[in-house]
């Protein structure tokens, strides 16, 4: 109760500041926050009320009086608690809003867009225009969306396909050294209090291979292929893929929360969501490269850079599963078709990754 009293105190005092504001919606929920306690305060006092009086008359004893007005305070709190929880997600952006606008606008820029800037679980997070939108749900269904995630990419065979960290790989399989970058259109399939969303977009990904025990990458007029390094002193060895890639997700949201907005039941997008997303995903590959760097006798740093010419397919198809939590989205992977074919003497050659959207602009 106290941290809740603590939040209320926040709300009205940075509200009853900056009260002049009456077009950012902050002034009606420091209203709407006292109003709440008001209300609940003034009931409880009458049943207190009650409680002393017949105590006065003898029809109660003290120890009686006491439990009683214990219990009426108890109910009173719980009943606090339980409206305010209701408002919790508006409070929280109310407040967030008459923080920033406290610490960060100036007095000429009080009344600028409302665009949003924050750190959360989910990384770097940007949302732009969103005073131009309103207090209309219709208008959060259909997204706009640049999302940017790391992953740990490994190669799996064809027996194993979920066989992540595979010890019989010719490449290490690493936390992070694959990142991907997308730009998404989404929206509600069904009705409007339909829990199913789709997205699908445009983007680019760069998966990074690193040969194990120190070997290198090396290719001659046929294939690919991982052997010893046997022109120096080899510091670092990586192969790089990257992919142009079409990716279209499916997502159902599994606690939906609605609001009412002029006489219509709309789900409520801006609200904190547990989903499941699945997806699938082609890409053409625009790029192929080895990287070496190593030392000589006559040299501490050679770094030497080589098109591949064989061995990596020239198209990627796959299937993705996710979790998502209010933008924090843990996702897994899987190339369907390999990413190196018959020219790569590898012993695993489809891709898999393990990653999470560590970065996302929404407009």
């Amino acid at each position: 109760m106290r941290a809740k009293l603590t939040l209320i105190a926040a709300v009205m005092a940075f509200g009853y500041s900056f009260a002049q504001e009456s077009d950012n919606g902050l002034g009606i929920y420091s209203k709407k926050i006292d109003s709440i306690v008001i209300a609940e305060k003034s009931r409880m006092n009458k049943e207190l009320d009650q409680i002393d009086k017949k105590f006065r008359e003898n029809k109660l004893t003290a120890d009686e009086k006491q439990k009683q007005r214990t219990e009426v305070a108890s109910r009173y709190e719980q009943i606090i608690n339980e409206k305010i929880d209701a408002q919790k997600q508006d409070l929280e952006m109310a407040t967030k809003e008459l923080v920033k606008d406290a610490v960060f606008k100036s007095n000429d820029t009080i009344k600028d867009g409302k665009d949003q800037f924050w750190l959360g679980l989910n990384g770097l997070n940007l949302r732009f225009n969103e005073r131009q939108k309103s207090n209309n749900p219709k208008n959060y269904l259909e997204t706009f969306e640049i999302s940017g995630s790391t992953a740990g990419a490994g190669l799996t065979g064809k027996d194993e396909p979920f066989k992540f960290y595979n010890k019989n790989s010719d490449v290490k399989n690493t936390i992070i050294n694959s990142w991907q970058l997308t730009f998404w259109y989404g929206n509600q399939i069904g009705s409007y209090t339909s829990p199913l969303f789709y997205r699908f977009g445009l983007g680019v990904r760069s998966d990074q291979f690193t040969p194990k025990y120190g070997q290198a990458f090396k290719q001659d007029q046929n294939y690919l292929f991982v052997s010893d390094f046997d022109r120096g002193n080899l510091k670092k060895s990586i192969l790089y893929n990257t992919y142009v890639t079409i990716p279209m997700d499916l997502k159902f949201v599994l606690n939906p929360k609605y609001k009412e907005y002029g006489g219509v039941k709309y789900l409520d997008n801006r609200k904190e969501q547990l989903c499941i997303i699945m997806g699938i995903y082609g890409g053409i590959k625009v790029g192929s490269v080895n990287y070496s760097k190593y030392s000589t006798e006559n040299s501490s740093r050679i770094v030497e850079r080589e098109k591949v010419m064989h061995g990596v397919n020239d198209f990627i198809f796959g299937g993705k599963f996710g979790i998502s939590y209010y933008g924090f989205n843990l996702f897994i992977q899987k190339d369907f078709t390999p990413s190196f074919n018959n020219g790569a003497l590898l012993k695993k050659k489809y891709g898999l990754q393990i990653g999470i959207e560590v970065a996302s602009l929404n407009f």
